[in-house]
C-alpha cells in the first residue's frame, strides 16, 4: 500500500463546559473493526518505539496525552506525523514500516488494531520489509 493511504483522521469532538468528549467507532470513523486496544506510556525521553511493519494489521494511533511523532515508510518514501491532540489520530495501513519518537514527558499513545496480537504478522527487519514490498 502506498504511504498516501496512511492519513490523519479527525474524530468527533463534543465540547462542553464540563469537559470535552471524543469517541471512535470501528468501520465508521476508522476503516476497520477494532479487535485490540493497547497503549504506550512512561516512555523515557530520547527513546523510540516500533521499528517494524505488519503484514496485515491495520492500526489507528492517538496521542491521548502529551505528544510524539510517528514516522511511516513504505520502502521508498518516508513521512513524519506529529500527534498532539486526543481528537485526531493517524491511520496506518498494512505493510508500512513505522517507528515512534520525540515523546514528550507524560505522553500516552493509544493504538487500536484490527486483530489480536500475532507475532507472525510482524516484520522486524527493515531489509526484509523492503524486499517484501518489492524494493531493492
Amino acid at each position: 500500500m502506498p504511504l498516501s493511504d496512511c492519513k490523519f483522521i479527525d474524530l468527533p469532538k463534543i465540547e462542553d463546559a464540563r469537559g470535552n468528549l471524543t469517541f471512535v467507532e470501528g468501520m465508521n470513523h476508522i476503516p476497520f473493526d477494532i479487535k485490540r486496544v493497547y497503549y504506550l506510556y512512561d516512555v523515557p525521553g530520547g527513546s523510540d518505539r516500533g521499528a517494524h511493519a505488519h503484514k496485515g494489521l491495520h492500526q489507528f494511533m492517538i496521542a491521548m496525552s502529551g505528544s510524539f511523532d510517528v514516522v511511516l515508510d513504505d520502502g521508498v518514501n518516508e513521512k513524519r506525523f506529529h500527534l498532539n491532540r486526543s481528537y485526531f489520530g493517524i491511520y496506518i495501513c498494512p505493510m508500512m514500516w513505522r517507528y515512534l519518537d520525540n515523546f514528550s514527558s507524560g505522553a500516552v499513545c493509544m493504538v487500536m488494531a484490527s486483530a489480536p496480537y500475532d507475532e507472525g504478522d510482524y516484520i522486524r527487519d527493515y531489509g526484509a520489509f523492503r524486499q517484501a514490498v518489492g524494493v531493492k
